[in-house]
């Protein structure tokens, strides 16, 4: 890939992903992120209803977790139940500070939206729905916490913490065989790091 385009491919956005994952994580959200991705197991797709979020905060949190990390040809936010990670760590593990301002970010995102496109922002076409998130990291790229950081943050950290992306997409092997130096990469179905 040419280092100068703006677009990058889903593999390459998932690989920095990981590797900025780790850092950028506040104390109050790695408390809860077990406890979380259990109750985000059982509340995958539509039928996922808010515990902590009204309807209509949910429903933004899904419209937007789905666009920050939609369904390829591996799983999306939604397929991996993110929302409902998102609402449990909201309501359960976010102090009161971080938890004001999420609240307030997901009514600055419908105000956007109504503002640009006279609806609400889970009523929007996909490609207004990034329009609308697009203008809103801008925003926020100058400051260091914002609702924003705070979004992608809880979807990656939902995302990559989740069952299905452990095993499906990261093939994260959590008992690890012993090592062999010379494995020819057939054998272990072409993933170097599964053997």
């Amino acid at each position: 890939m040419n280092p100068s385009s703006d677009s990058l491919t889903r593999r390459e956005a998932i690989q920095r992903a990981v590797a900025l994952l780790g850092v950028a994580l506040a104390p109050s959200i790695l408390a809860g992120v077990a406890r979380a991705q259990a109750a985000a197991a059982s509340s995958v797709g539509a039928a996922a209803k808010p515990v902590h979020l009204s309807s209509s905060h949910f429903a933004i949190v899904s419209a937007a977790a789905e666009r920050i990390l939609p369904r390829t040809d591996t799983p999306g936010a939604l397929d991996v139940g993110v929302p409902a990670f998102i609402d449990l760590m909201v309501g359960e593990f976010m102090t009161a500070e971080e938890k004001r301002m999420f609240i307030a970010g997901l009514s600055e995102v419908d105000a956007a939206s109504q503002t640009a496109h006279r609806r609400g922002f889970a009523q929007l076409a996909a490609a207004e729905q990034e329009a609308v998130l697009k203008r809103i990291a801008e925003a926020s790229q100058a400051k260091e916490r914002s609702f924003f950081h705070q979004l992608r943050e809880l979807t990656l950290l939902g995302y990559f913490t989740s069952e299905p992306v452990g095993k499906h997409v990261t093939h994260y092997d959590p008992i690890p065989g012993s090592y062999q130096s010379c494995v020819p990469l057939s054998e272990v179905g072409n993933r170097a790091w599964t053997r």
